[in-house]
C-alpha cells in the first residue's frame, strides 16, 4: 500500500495529517525495501490517490484542493521510495473495486501527470471498464516519459462477462500505437481474487493471454 491508502487507519497520535503521512512513509519504507532485498519487484497499490475525490473534494468541485492533496501523497510515496530503483517498481492506482456507478470518479486526465511523478518504471491503470476504457486517449496528450511502461487493465473485476480475446487485444494495440509497443504490458483493471468467481477469474486471465498473443502478432508482424 501507499501512505495515501494507508490513512485508512486513523490518526491517533499526531498533530496533523501531514505529520502522520510523513510517519506512514517512514515506516512503509522499511517494507518496501525488505520486498526489493527479498529480490521481487514492488506493487506499491494507491486506490486512495483517485478514490478521495469522490470521498472529500467532488461535493464542493474543489480539484485545486484535490490536487494539492494528491501533490502531497506523491512527494510522500516518492520519499518512502528513496534508494530503490525505479525498474524495480510497480504503482497501480484504481477507482475502488465496489459494485457501484462510478459514477463519481476522477477523470484521468485530471491526474495522470502527478501520477507519472510517482518513482516507479511501470504504472498499473484501470482501462478495460465500462467507466475508464475511453480513457485511453489521454496518452495522446499525456507523454509516458522515456523508460516508463504502462500497465491497462484490459480485462476488469466489474463484470462477470468473460472478455473475448479480440477484444483484448484491440485494447492493447491502440494504446501500444500511441506509447509504443515494447511499452506495454496487459495487466486486470484490479485484483480478481475474491472479486468475481474463481472460474471467472482464470477464464479472464486465459482471454487476456489469448488477446495478448494476438495483439502481439499484429504488432510485431
Amino acid at each position: 500500500m501507499s501512505p495515501a491508502t494507508l490513512q485508512i487507519l486513523a490518526n491517533q497520535h499526531y498533530k496533523t495529517q501531514e505529520d502522520y503521512t510523513w510517519a506512514l512513509a517512514e515506516a512503509i519504507r522499511e517494507e518496501y525495501k525488505a520486498i526489493i532485498d527479498a529480490g521481487f519487484i514492488l506493487q506499491i497499490d494507491d486506490p486512495a490517490l483517485v478514490d478521495i475525490w469522490d470521498w472529500w473534494f467532488s461535493l464542493k468541485g474543489d480539484m485545486v484542493g484535490y490536487r494539492k492533496w494528491a501533490e502531497f501523497q506523491v512527494e510522500a510515496v516518492n520519499h518512502a521510495l528513496q534508494g530503490i530503483p525505479e525498474d524495480r517498481v510497480r504503482f497501480h492506482i484504481c477507482w475502488g473495486s465496489w459494485h457501484g456507478p462510478h459514477s463519481g470518479d476522477v477523470p484521468l486526465k485530471e491526474i495522470a501527470d502527478l501520477l507519472l511523478r510517482v518513482k516507479a518504471q511501470a504504472y498499473s491503470v484501470e482501462a478495460g471498464n465500462a467507466r475508464h476504457e475511453h480513457e485511453w486517449k489521454v496518452w495522446k496528450h499525456v507523454k509516458l516519459p522515456d523508460g516508463k511502461l504502462l500497465i491497462p487493465g484490459v480485462v476488469s473485476h466489474a463484470t462477470n462477462i468473460v472478455e473475448h480475446p479480440e477484444l483484448v487485444a484491440d485494447r492493447i494495440v491502440r494504446l501500444a500505437q500511441i506509447v509504443g509497443r515494447e511499452n506495454v504490458i496487459a495487466g486486470t483493471d484490479c485484483g480478481l481474487g475474491g472479486r468475481i468467481h474463481p472460474q471467472l477469474a482464470w477464464a479472464k486471465l486465459t482471454a487476456l493471454s489469448q488477446g495478448a498473443k494476438l495483439a502481439s502478432e499484429e504488432l510485431w508482424r
